[in-house]
Order: C-alpha cells, then sequence, then structure tokens
C-alpha cells in the first residue's frame, strides 16, 4: 500500500543533489562538514519518525513502533526506507549493546567519489535521532564502511555514546571493537 508521506513534511530530492550538498559543504567548510552534515541529518530525525509513525499502520497493522517484534524490525525499517527512496537497509543485533546497519545501495553513498573515509555524515545523523526516538534512550551513530570509500557496502554501529566512543577508541588502537558491545 502506498502511503503519502508529504503530509509530514518529506519532500524529495535526487541522489546527485544530495552527494553535490556533501561536496560542496565539504569544499567549504573543510573539516567542520561532517558535524555540520550530521547536525541538518539529525534535525531531520523528527519528520522522517512521524512519517515512519503515519506509514506503520498501513504496512504492519500496528499503530506504535514499540509494538514491533525485534526480529521484524530491520526488515519494516528497510522496507520504510526503501520506499523513501534511500535504499534497503538489514538491522543486526550487535553482541548486547548495539546494532548493526547494512546496506548496499545507500542514497548517500557516492561509489565513484573514491574517499579516503566513511562519509554518510547526514545519514549518520538521521540515523542516530530517528533510532534514539524509537528506543526512547539517547543512541549515538558510526559509519565504519561506506561505498563512497571503495567499501562494498556502508555499515553503521547504532548504540549508546559511550559504548561508541569505545568502539572508536578500540578500532583506532588497533583492537577488537566487538568485546566493547558485550557488555
Amino acid at each position: 500500500m502506498n502511503t503519502d508521506l508529504t503530509q509530514d513534511g518529506l519532500l524529495s530530492i535526487g541522489h546527485q543533489a544530495l552527494h553535490r550538498w556533501r561536496q560542496t559543504l565539504e569544499r567549504n567548510l573543510g573539516e567542520n562538514a561532517p558535524a555540520c552534515l550530521q547536525e541538518i541529518g539529525a534535525a531531520a530525525g523528527e519528520e522522517i519518525y512521524a512519517a515512519f509513525h503515519q506509514w506503520l499502520p498501513s504496512h504492519t497493522g500496528l499503530s506504535d513502533p514499540g509494538e514491533l517484534d525485534a526480529e521484524k524490525f530491520g526488515e519494516v525499517l528497510s522496507a520504510f526506507f526503501a520506499q523513501l527512496g534511500w535504499g534497503e537497509l538489514v538491522v543486526e543485533r550487535l553482541g548486547l549493546g548495539g546494532l548493526v546497519i547494512t546496506t548496499t545501495d545507500w542514497a548517500e553513498a557516492e561509489p565513484e567519489a573514491g574517499v579516503a573515509y566513511p562519509c554518510c555524515f547526514f545519514s549518520s545523523g538521521l540515523f542516530a535521532d530517528l533510532l534514539s526516538r524509537l528506543a526512547g534512550a539517547p543512541l549515538a551513530i558510526m559509519e565504519v564502511e561506506c561505498r563512497s570509500r571503495n567499501d562494498p557496502e556502508c555499515r553503521f554501529f547504532a548504540g549508546a555514546p559511550a559504548t561508541l566512543e569505545a568502539a572508536y577508541q578500540a578500532i583506532s588502537s588497533g583492537q577488537d571493537y566487538r568485546a566493547v558491545f558485550e557488555s
């Protein structure tokens, strides 16, 4: 069933515009661009959450996202983002304290960019806000693989801010990050 999501303030822009947006901010803001894009993404979270809440009943029969079975959450979230044109997601548990979101066709990724680091900054902010609203607790997002960096997929970790900070420290020092998510 097709649900009109524009009543929640959503609008569509093309992939190329999204890519140019990132490129322009990086060129003009330099090292401040990632934080700016994350902030803009987070600001989009409220409207995306409202659209998800409106879309959910017609696709699952549930009126409250909190009623979603944990096993179906990833599939439902993927269907929602695919309908919006962002791409399909695979959402899996990461230890006891996190999630991993993987996608091979994410709209923000620009495979031909060949950048040196993951750069789906808008999506990181968007996921952080949306998942925090769905979880009812603050969550952070860290992109660890990116198709813009020539990785085969974009991969995001989601978890409590302190957990993600510890995972970042582990990755930066060459340690296994998985132990961080087990506690």
